[in-house]
């Protein structure tokens, strides 16, 4: 999509969201509408205030909604293991199940421009055209985790408009994907079978949140490479600390290509589900989300209020200046600043 259109394409987007009151569509994500759906979630990342305002009331609307049927995927792995190959794979999949699934894909977000790519309709074509699918690429931004900002509203939302499979794709592995972690029911780790030492630094904090790890892109001569792999990583995963949640890890083959295993996939997340529920830890980890989520959201209100105070701004920058020349710690001009702002009437 070239600039004029996708300029075009916004403008029309922001027209007919500011044409739907939150009542209005309300009512429309409970038909199941996607077109409303994708004006909710255009309200929701909207920084207006009297959007922000509208968002909110819409939100409060759809946690009334009971959501105890769907299942929050979080899906996670290096760089070119196949996320999107496998998210469509397995969407069809799903599809066939008689499932409605929504896909909610993070594009990473350049630091030089602010720019994404935002491509992974185009990386799941066949998966978009379904009626029973919704995919929604998001920019990462400055996000924690690779996660938009508004995912976790964003999940809210697909629920309420009947989508009881919804899969989060993240940007990759990194320090931060306890953001992840944060949101969904079962964490997904895609893996390959030559990744290699140089990845062990980051691969046993993501191992050690993963309810499933997958070696993917185990077809031709890859095949017998993954089933060493998953041999190995089974052995490595059993040294971990035991889940709360008493599910033991388990990990598996598949090809995207040759759509194998997705059965399995499908059937390991439904054991998950099924088992979790039954020994209360599923509702008391979405419990214990919420509150994470108002944690969180606090603390990002904090900040924000916090740079956007003008006699702040105007300390900071005197303060930076003498904390470069040595004339004052680090540490003592944050605690100037945060006596200023907490000072302020």
């Amino acid at each position: 999509m070239d600039g004029k259109k996708l300029n075009s394409w916004k403008q029309q987007r922001k027209e007919r969201r500011a044409m739907l009151s939150s009542n209005q569509l309300f009512e429309e994500l409970l038909s199941g509408n996607s077109v409303a759906l994708s004006s909710a979630i255009t309200l929701i990342e909207s920084k207006k205030a009297s959007d922000q305002e509208e968002a909110q009331k819409l939100i409060e609307k759809c946690l009334r909604i009971d959501n105890n049927e769907s299942i929050r995927v979080g899906i996670t792995g290096v760089p070119g293991v196949g996320k999107s190959t496998f998210i469509e794979s397995f969407g069809l999949h799903l599809i066939k199940l008689g499932h409605r699934v929504a896909v909610l894909a993070v594009d990473p977000t350049s630091e030089k421009s602010g720019g994404s790519i935002l491509g992974d309709k185009t990386r799941m074509n066949e998966l978009s055209q379904q009626p029973n699918a919704f995919i929604r690429p998001s920019a990462a931004g400055k996000s924690l985790g690779g996660v938009a900002r508004k995912t976790r509203e964003t999940i809210i939302l697909c629920e309420a408009a009947g989508y009881d499979y919804i899969l989060v794709e993240t940007v990759g592995v990194g320090q931060s994907e306890t953001m992840v972690h944060s949101m969904v029911d079962f964490f997904l780790l895609l893996m390959l079978s030559g990744a290699g030492d140089e990845l062990q630094g980051i691969k046993r904090g993501i191992m050690e949140m993963a309810d499933a790890l997958i070696i993917t892109k185990a077809d031709g001569d890859n095949l017998v490479a993954a089933q060493k792999a998953r041999i190995q990583y089974k052995n490595a995963m059993q040294l971990f600390p035991k889940n709360e949640n008493g599910w033991l890890p388990r990990t598996m083959i598949t090809s995207a290509l040759e759509n194998s295993n997705m059965e399995m996939v499908y059937d390991t997340i439904a054991s998950f589900q099924n088992s979790t529920k039954i020994n209360g830890h599923f509702k008391h980890k979405r419990e214990n989300q919420d509150i994470y989520w108002l944690q969180e959201a606090i603390t990002e209100q904090l900040l924000n209020d916090f740079y956007q105070n003008q006699k702040v701004v105007k300390l900071l920058g005197e303060l930076k200046q003498k904390v470069l020349n040595k004339t004052c710690s680090p540490f003592n001009a944050a605690d100037l600043l945060l006596y200023t702002y907490k000072s302020i009437e």
